[in-house]
């Protein structure tokens, strides 16, 4: 039997308030989940029982739970209905320039690869610009779904010059770490450096497919050049990470200046 949180009793909307009914929902929602009376993978009373408790429109609930789903509170599952979302999972922003695989199998988690695209092409005017290389120059495209622990977690598309890996085209990297692959071959590429970027989009109908979310979902997009230690650029990626369950942690060094004696 679905466990289904229970609504308290002595919880009411106040019509007179000029708080917006959604908001006095969502506030009431949210200390329930961050108090720890729901646990995660909880499911919610469906939005007629919601609408009958608290004598409100559907609009009202819609729009409480939506903000709650972009904060990543709750998660709506098609045809299941809205649960209390799991934990997000923290990833580095700034950290030891290692790759998914390693970060992620180290902590515990089962990584798993379904590699979409695995092809030769020549790069385009934004990918020739990040690697400083000429247009049209050949680039290993590298399209891979990560998931960890049987979930959609990264969607990232890796760009590589041909000529400092070729082995890389025919690589199996299902199960296995692309830098050491790089690293560990004949290529004998060693990365010493990277520079990433983070911002914010939408998901659009086919990375919703692959991510498993609706359309519209947010999503946190990563770029990233990475180096050699002569300073070639060896590898950019573009990576799409789940809003709803991924947060990003910085860490911040507080360096001494230094005077003169």
């Amino acid at each position: 039997m679905q466990d289904i949180v229970q609504l308290k009793n002595d919880f009411f909307i106040d019509k007179e308030s000029p708080v917006p009914y959604y908001h006095q929902l969502k506030i009431y929602l949210l200390g329930e989940i961050e108090s720890g009376n729901w646990k995660p993978q909880q499911k919610l009373p469906s939005e007629a029982e919601v609408c009958e408790r608290f004598g409100i429109s559907r609009t009202v609930v819609r729009q409480a739970i939506k903000e709650l789903q972009n904060q990543g509170h709750l998660t709506t599952e098609k045809g299941r209905g809205t649960f209390i979302a799991r934990p997000k999972i923290i990833t580095g922003f700034v950290q030891n320039l290692i790759g998914f695989y390693e970060d992620f199998t180290k902590r515990g988690f089962k990584v798993t690869t379904h590699i979409i695209k695995q092809e030769l092409a020549p790069a385009s005017h934004h990918v020739s610009e990040e690697l400083r290389i000429q247009a049209n120059t050949p680039v290993i495209i590298l399209s891979r779904m990560r998931r960890l622990n049987d979930e959609p977690s990264v969607f990232v598309t890796t760009y590589i010059p041909e000529e400092l890996c070729p082995e890389l085209l025919h690589a199996h990297l299902e199960n296995k770490s692309l830098y050491a692959f790089m690293e560990k071959c004949r290529c004998g590429l060693e990365i010493y450096k990277g520079h990433r970027y983070i911002g914010v989009t939408l998901a659009n109908e086919y990375e919703a497919s692959l991510l498993e979310i609706e359309v519209g979902s947010p999503l946190i997009e990563l770029d990233s050049v990475t180096y050699l230690k002569d300073g070639r650029p060896l590898e950019y990626f573009h990576a799409l990470h789940r809003g709803d369950r991924t947060k990003f942690e910085v860490e911040l060094l507080k360096f001494k200046s230094l005077k003169n004696n």
